[in-house]
């Protein structure tokens, strides 16, 4: 699709969902978005928002759900929130952070002691300030608030309990320079591959294994793939956001907003709830087929990844020092 037809479109889109805000002021029917699957924890807090937002408006604002990636990736999503042909969207901070780089200091290995700890933040004062800036950013989001991404641990062929364990072990990361800076810092090899390709590349031996949180370990079945081994790592520990177009935030009303926002925190405690119970269920599922969890002293990963903090942290030291401070 050419620029110019791909352009045409988002206008399109964005004209015919803004037609439910001029024609009939009263009744605001929002798209909200989502790449991952109903039923997911994510997808049910924003469901349970649209809920609360329509019996407290008579039915007046309504969500119509969109999850499972049926209005694009995440990066096509982003673009439709951005010129109102979307309404409410979960995403990852990843496309956030060219415009307000704060929010890369979350990506950094081990910047949350563990996930008490990240939850802290984000409730408080620094997770509140953030969200700011990305409202005030020229992104045209208004940052509603945050969701738990989960805790990124190891999975591999091999039993891993310290960092030498890893020397010569290929380990599947995501695709940015950081996370495979990261896991060559803990002692193994880094690996940037697609996440559809972690599987056959498990099974094959073209990597030893991979890094994630147990509901994805489960659901794209690694562990059949042969990694067998679950290290308690909790190398990653990074949040993502939920968002409202800035378009159609505009056209609310003061009253509207204030229920946008008291449901949005609404959503955020109980995502986590669900998370929560998602990944017990997730852990005892892996258990039973036969993954072992190790539990690690941290220590010296944590001590290991130091150089990696020093390189990407640099610019942000101020809000490192205040992140750490956080009980």
């Amino acid at each position: 699709m050419t620029t110019r037809r791909k352009l045409f479109n988002l206008l399109a889109a964005a004209l015919a969902s803004a037609a439910p805000f001029a024609a009939h002021a009263q009744n605001i029917v929002m798209k909200a978005a989502d790449v991952h699957p109903a039923g997911y924890p994510n997808v049910v807090a924003i469901e349970n928002m649209g809920k609360k937002l329509s019996a407290a408006t008579n039915g007046r604002i309504t969500f119509q759900m969109f999850p499972g990636s049926v209005l694009g990736g995440e990066k096509e999503m982003i673009e439709q929130t951005q010129v109102g042909a979307i309404q409410i969207l979960r995403t990852s901070l990843g496309p956030v952070g060219p415009v307000v780089p704060e929010v890369n200091v979350f990506n950094m290995p081990f910047v949350f002691r563990n996930e008490a700890h990240m939850r802290a933040v984000i409730d408080g004062p620094i997770g509140a300030e953030l969200l700011a800036k990305i409202s005030a950013s020229p992104a045209k989001l208004v940052a509603l608030g945050w969701m738990d991404g989960g805790s990124r641990s190891l999975y591999t062929k091999k039993p891993v309990r310290k960092p030498e364990d890893l020397k010569g072990q290929k380990i599947r990361m995501m695709g940015n320079p950081l996370f495979v800076d990261t896991m060559n810092a803990m002692g193994g090899n880094g690996i940037s591959m697609g996440y559809g390709e972690v599987f056959t590349a498990i099974q094959t031996g073209v990597v030893d294994g991979a890094e994630n949180n147990p509901p994805s370990m489960f659901t794209a079945n690694h562990f059949q793939a042969g990694a067998k081994y679950y290290t308690q790592t909790n190398h990653l520990i990074i949040p993502e956001i939920f968002v409202m177009s800035k378009v159609t935030w505009d056209k609310l009303s003061k009253d509207d907003q204030a229920l946008v926002q008291k449901f949005s925190r609404e959503a955020q405690m109980e995502q986590r709830g669900l998370w929560d119970k998602s990944v017990a269920d997730y852990t005892a599922k892996l258990k039973a087929a036969g993954v072992e969890f190790i539990e690690i002293d941290n220590k010296p990963f944590y001590d290991a990844t130091a150089p990696v903090r020093a390189k990407y942290g640099a610019n942000y030291a101020e809000l490192i020092k205040r992140i750490e401070a956080v009980k």
